[in-house]
């Protein structure tokens, strides 16, 4: 065969092969791979998850979703903690945002395997701690996987699960529970609740922690958060709190197109609360100097949610900016 025809030839499958490629080329935000894993984990009382009695705690299997991101080699990760709705809507559109920048996505569901699918109503269905137990457990499984960069998992939560975020970075918390060999990178909490003050709870992880809260919200009022903020900023912890107005508990949904504002219909808050850990990890009304529960005054009722799609894409693209720079990608 004449060696021009040999590379006429050639030159026409390449051609053929690259139009093929750019033909079943997916679209950025679509994952390569996805992956269900089995978290085993346990369901504690926050006085047995306080004072590290996993002997005490009830065995019980979560689940994970992994989406391992276009890319090659070991990529970032975003691990996403729901709040007390289980996952949702909202939950997707931020895991196409994160795939479309090449970082894979775990999203962690504590709620199915516990039986659950929403404890608004009812706080009291889980321990407020629970689903720390289940980041570090999920930590532990990234730490393995070979396609997952151990020193680049960002922790990213909602409400309940911007809550377990935001503790989750307390080192005594690290010391009891995680045992992946790994920490976080960097912690992301959504409209925390930071009405609980636990003890040392200004040692935390020497990592970036950044808060995302809405000026009007009425479930988990931002007043906390500024205080525990100006805390940690005392101690000379990296944490920064951004505030948007006109926001509601669960702005975000605004990536969704969602704008009306409405009642959580008898959904608890302890907006009004004061929660201290006492003498042997019990959980302290501040007012009562009684142990706090649900049926406590301070507990109240209906608080408002709905989106806010200007302040829902100022927060993805403050989230976007942050990890470019913190994962150094190109």
């Amino acid at each position: 065969m004449p060696t021009a025809f040999r590379a006429a030839m050639a030159l026409i499958a390449l051609c053929v092969s690259t139009v093929l490629a750019h033909a079943q080329s997916l679209p950025r935000e679509v994952a390569t791979r996805a992956e269900i894993y089995p978290i085993p984990s346990l369901t504690l009382t926050d006085q047995q998850f306080l004072s590290g009695d996993a002997a005490a705690g009830k065995a019980v299997t979560v689940a994970g979703e992994f989406r391992v991101a276009q890319g090659t080699g070991k990529l970032p990760v975003v691990v996403l903690m729901h709040g007390s709705s289980g996952v949702g809507a909202t939950t997707e559109a931020w895991v196409h945002a994160f795939n479309a920048m090449g970082i894979s996505t775990f999203v962690i569901d504590g709620f199915t395997g516990r039986g659950l699918t929403v404890v608004g109503p009812n706080q009291a269905l889980l321990g407020r701690l629970n689903l720390i137990v289940d980041i570090y457990r999920s930590l532990e499984i990234l730490a393995k996987h070979p396609r997952v960069d151990p020193d680049r998992i960002v922790l990213m939560g909602f409400s309940r699960g911007g809550q377990a975020t935001l503790y989750a970075s307390l080192e005594r918390f690290n010391k009891l529970w995680n045992k992946s060999g790994i920490q976080f990178a960097a912690y992301i909490p959504f409209y925390p609740d930071c009405s609980t003050t636990y003890q040392g709870d200004a040692e935390v992880a020497a990592r970036p922690i950044r808060i995302f809260h809405g000026a009007p919200d009425d479930y988990n009022p931002v007043k906390s958060c500024k205080a525990f903020v100006e805390r940690l900023k005392a101690a000379g912890r990296d944490v920064a709190l951004t505030e948007y107005p006109d926001s509601a508990h669960g702005f975000d949904s605004g990536l969704l197109g969602v704008t009306t504002v409405a009642v959580s219909a008898n959904a608890q808050t302890v907006r009004n609360c004061r929660i201290k850990e006492g003498d042997g990890g019990v959980l302290m009304n501040g007012d009562t100097n009684a142990p706090f529960t649900y049926k406590d005054a301070c507990v109240e009722l209906n608080p408002h949610v709905g989106g806010n799609p200007k302040t829902a894409a100022e927060s993805r693209k403050a989230v976007e900016a942050f990890l470019q720079v913190l994962f150094k990608l190109g």
